[in-house]
């Protein structure tokens, strides 16, 4: 455990705290409709299954789609955002899934619908790691755990709000009209960004030392994937990523589905049931970042050690209520869950930006979301429909506390090497882009 003494540090990118808020609101509105429009899927699985006959495997596809999609555009996407500029990718990507969200109401088929959301993923790409950036250059670095936290609290906030509006839509409506209602919103906020101020592109510098003498070039391709490879405590908080949003996936996708064929529940209230569970994360995830950020002043390293912790503590909620529980007594396990299984998330993120050149943020999250999609998000719903198929939910959500139990393993190994990953980060000023 590292003390926590001083680390020299630039200040970035020098606004007012009021127009900070200001940008962090709307970074904040996009992230929640994002996950509004994302996890409404969830509450219209079973209308789906019934229409196309589809089995729960092909329903866990169509769950992942689009972080399927995601996966392969995040990266060009980042380097967009990294090297062109933050708010025009956000705004364009933003308009970019509104619409293709809202087209998901006039398809006729599956195979259609599987076509538009698509296209959903393609935009929802870029905000998430173009977003910390932003967090990161608009607040200082003592306070990023905790923006971070409240940012993250944008998911379960979202998740709730998608998974309750999606089963009350469809059971009124139809689920046709659940897609494009809540693309509406979307689409406004991300139109607002187009006139955020931003800052300069960072340069990506290395210093070349030979003798007395040094002097600058600029990073090539692998520069960077050195850079990275030499920074093991990102590493270690990618794979905990990973661990910890298989869990919270499987169960955002699934939970509305467990309760409809268990308790026989009608969507909307089923939906309201695993909304109640998410929604204790809009206090786990700004929690988890402010005790991460208190504890830090004593040890550097908490941002990594707290949510090897509470991912510890997440695993054990869900192997007791899953194994030895049913009914209103799993539940309560599950509401402690849903409290919990948030906290990591803002430590872990302010390590993305805290342990790289500032010119690589977009980047280094970038390389979370591709890690957390391509093993977490993506898999996730597949696998949980897939051994559904084969037994029943119950069995499949019994899987989940063991990849709690990797994301504590690897974020508690990462611990030992952040503070010297921290200390090693050239300190770069960001100045206003036109300035």
């Amino acid at each position: 455990m590292g003390n926590a003494e001083s680390v020299s540090e630039a200040k970035d990118f020098q606004v007012s705290r009021g127009y900070a808020n200001y940008v962090f609101m709307l970074l904040f509105l996009l992230y929640l409709f994002n996950y509004v429009d994302r996890m409404i899927v969830s509450s219209l699985l079973p209308y789906l299954k019934l229409e196309w006959g589809l089995t729960d495997t092909q329903c866990g596809w169509f769950a992942s789609i689009v972080t399927l999609i995601m996966t392969g555009f995040v990266f060009p996407v980042s380097l967009l955002v990294d090297r062109w500029s933050r708010k025009k990718a956000i705004a364009i990507m933003g308009v970019l899934w509104g619409f293709a969200s809202a087209l998901c109401a006039l398809t006729r088929s599956f195979a259609q619908l599987i076509f538009m959301r698509s296209f959903v993923g393609v935009g929802e790409a870029a905000f998430t790691s173009g977003g910390h950036a932003m967090i990161a250059a608009y607040y200082p670095e003592e306070k990023r755990a905790t923006m971070n936290g409240l940012f993250t609290a944008a998911i379960p906030m979202g998740t709730a709000i998608g998974v309750i509006l999606g089963g009350v839509i469809a059971e009124t409506l139809g689920w046709r009209y659940a897609f494009g209602i809540m693309a509406i919103p979307g689409l406004i906020v991300a139109i607002a960004f187009f006139w955020v101020k931003d800052y300069k592109t960072v340069e990506i510098i290395k210093k070349i030392h030979e003798g007395a003498r040094s002097q600058e070039v600029k990073m090539r391709f692998f520069d960077i994937a050195k850079e990275f490879l030499r920074t093991p405590s990102v590493l270690f908080t990618y794979l905990g990523y990973v661990g910890n949003t298989f869990v919270t996936t499987g169960l955002m996708v699934w939970l509305p589905t467990y309760y409809h064929r268990v308790d026989g529940m009608p969507m909307d209230k089923a939906g309201m049931k695993t909304a109640v569970v998410f929604l204790l994360a809009i206090i786990g995830a700004p929690l988890g970042g402010l005790v991460t950020d208190i504890i830090r002043k004593r040890w550097l390293n908490a941002r990594m050690s707290v949510p090897a912790v509470t991912s510890l503590l997440t695993g054990l909620f869900l192997f007791i209520g899953f194994s030895f529980f049913e009914g209103s007594t799993q539940y309560i396990f599950l509401i402690m869950f849903g409290f919990t299984a948030p906290m990591f998330a803002a430590g872990g993120s302010a390590v993305t930006q805290d342990v790289v050149h500032p010119g690589l943020r977009a980047m280094s999250y970038a390389l979370a979301q591709f890690f957390m999609m391509a093993l977490g998000y993506t898999l996730s719903p597949i696998f949980i429909g897939a051994i559904s198929d084969r037994y029943d939910l119950l069995t499949a959500f019994k899987f989940l506390p063991l990849f709690c139990l990797f994301g504590a393993i690897v974020f508690f190994i990462g611990s030992f090497f952040y503070v010297r990953d921290l200390n090693k980060v050239e300190r770069v000023r960001l100045q206003e882009e036109g300035h």
